[in-house]
Order: C-alpha cells, then structure tokens, then sequence
C-alpha cells in the first residue's frame, strides 16, 4: 500500500490528466479494453465524466482497475490514471481536483496525511476517525471501508507453525529464545511503529534478558523476506503484509496479532465531495464492490498479477465478470 513508497512525482501524472479517453467506457492505462456493462445494461452513470486514479504498486493499480471498469459499465465517461508514481502524487492529484476516485488506506490517511500517532485498533473507530478528517479538511469523502486489511504481520511457513504450535505473536514470545528468530527490512525495523516497539509490546524486547538478541534478527530486503520465511531460514517469522499474493503462494501462515499492535490499513475508496454530490450512485456502486474485497479474495487477486504475470486490467475485469457485476 504504499506507505513504503511514499514519493512525489506530481509532473507525471499531471501529464497523464490531459490523455482523457473519449467516449462512453474505458481504455486502461495497460492499454487492455474492455467493453463491459452492468447486468440488465443499466446506465447509472450516463453522460458523467470521472477520472480514476490509483498509486502505482499492485493492489493500488488492481483496485482503480476494478473500480474504473466498474464506472465505465455503469455508464461513465472514464479517464483511466490508474499506476501514478508514489503516493503523493495520486493523492496531490485528488486534492487538486485533477482526479475524483482514489482507493486509499485507512492507516496512510492516519499517519501520513494527518500526523497521527495514535493507534486505534479498531478498524471502526479508525475509519471514523479519518473519514472525519478528510470531509472536513479536504471535502473528499471516505466511502465505508471494503472487508480487507493490508497492514503488517508476521507470517510462518505452514510447517514451521505446525512443528511450533503457533497462531500468534503472543504464541511466538512463549518460544524459547532460539526459536524467536525474525526477516525484516531496513524500513520496518526502524519505524518508530515497526519491529522494536512490537516486540517490546509483546514482552520480548530487542536484546533484553528474556527478549531477541540482535543476532535472531536478519535485516534483508522486503521481497527476500517471503522467501526466507518460506523456508525457514535463516528465520522462523518473517514480516509480511497480509494482502500480498506471496503469502497464499508460499503457504505461508500469518500470525494473529493478538495485543493489536499494528494499525489497521483497511482499503477505502476517497471520492471528491463535489462529484458524489453530483453523482451520488457511485456510493452504491463501489459499495456493492467493497463489500465483496476480502484478505484471500485480495491475495489471490495479487498474486495472478505478481506471480501469474496478469495484466492487472485483465485481472479486474474478470473478476467483475465473475461476481455477475459486468456483463
């Protein structure tokens, strides 16, 4: 989500707000059309003009795909920015009224946007907390969040946590000390929210008596992490997020987070008070997608783009098609 790649680059997707697709319906940034409809061919949305954008690693892409074929059925004339560089620029693009529909997380609005530290762990209470935030600062509102979570864990190999008998960080403290061995990146071990303070939440703090020692901790890059935690070496628990395709590919098994110490990141679509007013359908319709977006519906999805090699429009448009939402 991409909290981790939290850069600007405004010119490029101020570039892209001139190349409008003309007509009724879509033609994805991937250059893949589709010609799609709502079943019964109602047209909820005709003769509006709306602009998707999204951040630019997988869910984000997949998830303005979903959302722009969507809308384009529905009737819309759609200008297709999904995949903008960065965080900011998605964002900037939204708060400058170059784009009306972003998916966004809960935590990013939290932390990045407002400067909180305070973790809710309630994915309730957090979303209030945003959404209130956000209609009042900026007039974008936060519709109500879709039914998944793409916010840190700790996963084992299925393996591993069989022979351990763990289902949770509170289980992994219980371990001996040379069994509590752990692959994070750089950028998760140093966040003032990251790996120091959760293991001083769990109450095995980093090279303390009766803690983890620095040397039961590899830092590695993000991506080596799924693999080591896979096979179990040189780690027993790996840091993950739990939407990633590569959790359900690995088999790997991710661990309740039982004392809530990670916030929640639930995925949420932010349209601009302005253009719901107008068009006050597009609540109902992205409604009606969120409520079918799930942890393994999200891994799976991911996955047949980081893993398959799918083209993330390809991947959005069937998977409309097979919840009988586009004709």
């Amino acid at each position: 989500m991409n909290r981790r790649r939290f850069r600007l680059a405004a010119a490029a997707i101020a570039a892209a707000v001139s190349a409008s697709v003309a007509g009724c319906g879509l033609v994805s940034s991937s250059g893949t059309f589709h010609d799609a409809t709502l079943p019964g061919g109602d047209r909820l949305l005709a003769d509006s003009s709306l602009v998707v954008t999204s951040k630019s690693f997988t869910e984000g892409v997949l998830l303005g795909k979903i959302t722009a074929t969507y809308l384009a059925a529905a009737g819309a004339k759609v200008t297709d920015l999904t995949g903008a560089p960065g965080s900011a620029s998605s964002r900037q693009a939204q708060l400058n009224g170059d784009a009306d529909i972003l998916w966004e997380y809960t935590g990013t609005g939290w932390v990045n946007y407002h400067g909180e530290t305070e973790t809710i762990s309630d994915p309730g209470e957090l979303w209030q907390r945003v959404h209130d935030f956000e209609q009042r600062d900026h007039d974008l509102e936060w519709l109500p969040p879709a039914n998944f979570n793409d916010t840190y864990a700790f996963a084992a190999s299925a393996p591993t946590a069989e022979r351990l008998g763990v289902k949770s960080l509170s289980d992994v403290a219980r371990l001996p000390e040379s069994e509590r061995t752990f692959c994070v990146d750089d950028e998760f071990f140093s966040r003032a929210d990251g790996f120091v303070p959760m293991l001083e939440t769990y109450g095995i703090p980093l090279n303390a008596p009766g803690g983890v020692p620095s040397s039961n901790v590899t830092r590695m890059d993000a991506g080596v992490v799924y693999t080591s935690t896979a096979q179990s070496a040189p780690c027993n628990f790996g840091m993950v997020y739990t939407t990633d395709g590569r959790v359900k590919n690995l088999n790997l098994d991710v661990l309740d987070d039982d004392r809530k110490f990670f916030l929640p990141y639930s995925g949420t679509a932010v349209v601009r008070g302005e253009i719901l007013n107008r068009y006050p359908e597009i609540a109902d319709l992205l409604g009606v997608v969120s409520e079918r977006l799930t942890d393994d519906l999200m891994q799976e999805l991911n996955g047949r783009v980081d893993i398959e090699g799918e083209d993330p429009a390809d991947v959005a448009y069937d998977w409309l098609k097979s919840e009988s939402l586009v004709q």
